[in-house]
């Protein structure tokens, strides 16, 4: 049996969140490919040894994508999120939303590329009203290309996986006919360091970060340089100072590089007042924020609209303890990014890049049950 890292290829990847879990489940991600070159540019900063490509995915071919990746070899998984936002419960639910399609390139592109298995994650309301038709339809267009999908079909919340965020989210695990079929992953909260069950709230994963109020250069500068305050374990495995026992990926940390995602939002006086009426856990009446409880999980994380979209920024939550949105980094830490990854400098493209993603820790205890089956996999084919 092979000692190779099983290898993948990441669809609709954006900055690659989804990659970065499967890559620490133990795959190797040999091209990612998006429409957006703006988050391809973001994904190959974080990951320069994968080739990331800016395509129009409803437009290439399965053997355009393979020879981008310059593979001749037989690809174990194929995985992403084509975007739906038109089945989105967070938006306005509209169901000829052209986006809405690219559910079916996705199971074209599997159809091309022939991998032994697929996953394919997208928004809670697939599973809801309406867009039921579109993922029957998705699942009838899989099966005709050989594939059967694990039943039911699953909606996972990452705060079940270890992330101090609630965020829901379709999963449809695909699988040749001729292999093994993979599972959910089950409920899996983090250890502590006595090997404990620990399930991070909002206070693990920010309360160590810098206090932008006291610092004015936060103002036009993204970076933070100073010393950080005393982590929680959460803390430690984002600060790579501590490691995940079920991460494959050599232990990573910043090496003295500044704490990008700190630069400061300049609020109106009259928002901080508001900010400040705002309980712990309640929305702003006026701009419907939702206030942070350091004692709980955040609320999804959501991404706003692009350029084509009229680049509506989505409400971002208040901090729990000062009168002000939180940062990028904040931001990052809800959805398990670890500190090295950066995002995109401008504070409107970063947020939608982290609320468009796939929390990395929840793709990993995904991509992990896909992992276990790929060596039983390869003994199959090989007779």
């Amino acid at each position: 049996m092979s000692k190779k890292k099983p290898i993948a290829i990441d669809l609709f990847c954006g900055v690659g969140g989804m990659s970065l879990g499967f890559k620490q489940a133990g795959l190797r991600v040999i091209g990612a490919f998006d429409k957006e070159e703006r988050h391809v540019e973001t994904y190959k900063k974080n990951s320069p040894s994968t080739p990331a490509f800016a395509v129009d995915l409803g437009k290439s071919t399965g053997a355009e994508l393979l020879e981008l990746a310059d593979c001749s070899s037989e690809i174990d998984v194929v995985f992403g999120g084509p975007p739906c936002q038109g089945f989105s419960v967070g938006g306005k639910r509209e169901l000829d939303d052209e986006r809405n399609l690219l559910l079916f390139e996705f199971a074209r592109l599997v159809r091309e590329i022939k991998p032994k298995y697929f996953v394919m994650e997208n928004v809670q309301g697939l599973m809801l009203g309406h867009a039921v038709k579109t993922l029957d339809s998705f699942v009838h267009r899989v099966r005709l290309a050989g594939y059967r999908v694990v039943k039911d079909i699953r909606v996972l919340n990452a705060a079940d996986y270890g992330v101090p965020q609630r965020r829901k989210r379709t999963f449809v695990l695909g699988y040749r006919s001729d292999l093994p079929a993979p599972v959910y992953p089950g409920p899996s909260p983090m250890l502590d360091e006595a090997g404990s069950p620990y399930i991070p709230r909002v206070h693990d994963a920010i309360a160590d970060l810098p206090i932008v109020e006291k610092h004015e250069t936060l103002f036009e500068r993204d970076g933070y340089t100073g010393a950080l305050g005393e982590p929680s374990h959460y803390a430690k495995i984002m600060r790579g100072e501590a490691k995940e026992p079920s991460d494959r990926l050599p232990q990573r940390k910043r090496n003295g590089n500044p704490l990008t995602g700190c630069l400061r939002t300049r609020h109106t006086e009259t928002s901080i007042a508001r900010f400040e009426r705002t309980q712990p856990g309640t929305a702003e009446p006026v701009s419907r924020y939702h206030r942070l409880n350091y004692d709980a999980f955040a609320p999804t994380i959501r991404a706003g609209t692009g350029n084509d979209r009229g680049s509506h920024t989505s409400p971002r939550p208040i901090h729990p303890e000062y009168p002000r949105c939180i940062t990028v980094r904040e931001a990052a830490r809800l959805h398990s990014y670890p500190d090295w990854f950066e995002f995109d400098p401008t504070r409107w493209h970063a947020f939608r890049q982290i609320g468009n993603s796939v929390p990395p820790r929840l793709a990993l205890f995904v991509g992990r049950e896909i992992r276990r089956l790929i060596p039983a996999s390869m003994r199959t084919t090989s007779g």
